[in-house]
């Protein structure tokens, strides 16, 4: 398998990905199927769940259902040196028994490509396109969201990698449209462009400090008034993947400037965590934490998010693993209500990995989140079986 570059968007969301937190775990390493010089990989998820609130609605409106979710992905990849390819689609096909109305199918299309000129000079670039629809938080009970996004990013690598000095510069341009009928979240149709510059300073064999500047700028369609600037100054240390703790900490200050002179400006200190420690090869323990400013919508100006989360992998054997997670987050919307929300998510899930090509995941997830605003508060369990099939 080949690495996925990491551009500047996903990495300022890396923290906050935990949030979702997936039930599946796909075991073993997937056998690709060689087509001349490229290397083809399918594999197939099948799960069955059982979701007693899918819309995550408050009483009397929460929505239960037995949900079936087939997806299927291929990879296509090439290596040429030091130079790599990847190409990939996935689809992932939810079946709602008691809802059909609700029965979606996601679309997932990432080409990435790493680029090594010399030692010195090294170019990441990834493309994408995505068509998802929510059920969950939906904007209108009416309707779930939906939407579809294309994004193209590079990140630029300046220095040889075992030197005292690199630096980073990032670039990334998403366009997210909303498909619902009507009106309905076209306040929410925007362009986000993002610059990032990262200069790293080798500290010890296997810690660097850094010093980063970023900058969004999001344009929207229809909702003017929520068009602005985010920009961000942090420091903090990287450790590499090869220690026994890896992943990288960094903390400074993050402002939002709206356009429109009437709006009120925040800003906040920021950080972001994204640590894993490895007792041993088959155990890690992964920590990430996050505090910074989210986008709004025609209710809110923007959202101050907090989060954090724990999380615990662990092997008992070459086929039995066990996966434990929590995740707390707070947010704070700028809006007449002064809407307050915290959320706890709760993960369990166990995997057994029949053959290199099989394996079983049982999973439980609890979500909770406490708001100020009444019918923002819900409950929701999802139990889940799944098979995960590889070449």
């Amino acid at each position: 398998m080949i690495p996925t570059p990491v551009n500047l968007r996903q990495r300022h969301l890396l923290v906050a990905a935990l949030v979702i937190l997936p039930l599946q775990v796909i075991a073993g390493e997937p056998a690709d199927i060689r087509v001349g010089e490229l290397s083809l990989t399918p594999t197939l998820r099948l799960s069955k769940a059982y979701d007693d609130n899918f819309r995550e609605a408050a009483e009397p409106d929460n929505q239960s259902s037995w949900i079936t979710t087939i997806a299927p992905a291929l990879e296509l990849a090439a290596q040429d040196r030091l130079n790599l390819y990847r190409l990939r689609y996935a689809l992932d096909a939810d079946i709602y028994h008691a809802s059909h109305d609700d029965d979606n199918t996601d679309h997932h299309l990432d080409a990435d490509a790493h680029l090594e000129f010399t030692s010195r000079h090294r170019l990441d670039l990834n493309a994408g396109y995505d068509r998802v629809e929510n059920t969950a938080d939906a904007t209108s009970r009416a309707e779930n969201d939906k939407y579809h996004t294309r994004n193209i990013g590079a990140v630029y690598g300046l220095g040889v990698e075992s030197a005292a000095m690199q630096i980073e510069l990032a670039a990334d341009q998403e366009h997210r449209r909303y498909d619902n009928s009507g009106t309905l979240n076209q306040d929410k149709n925007r362009d986000t462009r993002s610059l990032s510059a990262t200069a790293y300073y080798r500290l010890a064999p296997k810690t660097r400090a850094l010093l980063e500047i970023g900058s969004s700028d999001f344009d929207y369609l229809s909702a003017r008034t929520l068009d602005s600037v985010n920009r961000s100054y942090l420091a903090g240390v990287t450790l590499d993947a090869t220690a026994r703790t890896s992943g990288s900490f960094k903390v400074g200050r993050e402002e939002k400037d709206f356009d429109d002179p009437a709006a009120s400006d925040p800003g906040l200190t920021a950080w972001y965590a994204d640590l894993t420690w490895k007792p041993r090869t088959y155990s890690s323990v992964r920590l990430t934490a996050r505090q910074g400013i989210d986008e709004g919508s025609s209710e809110e100006q923007f959202v101050e998010t907090r989060m954090a989360g724990l999380e615990w992998d662990h092997a008992w054997n070459g086929f039995f693993s066990t996966q434990l997670a929590v995740v707390r987050s707070k947010m704070d919307y700028a809006n007449a209500a002064n809407r307050h929300d915290e959320t706890d998510t709760y993960r369990l899930g166990l995997t057994w990995e029949f053959r290199r090509w099989l394996s079983l995941d049982l999973g439980y997830r609890y979500r909770q989140r406490e708001s100020n605003v009444d019918q923002e508060n819900f409950e929701r369990s999802l139990y889940l079986a799944g098979l995960n099939l590889n070449l």
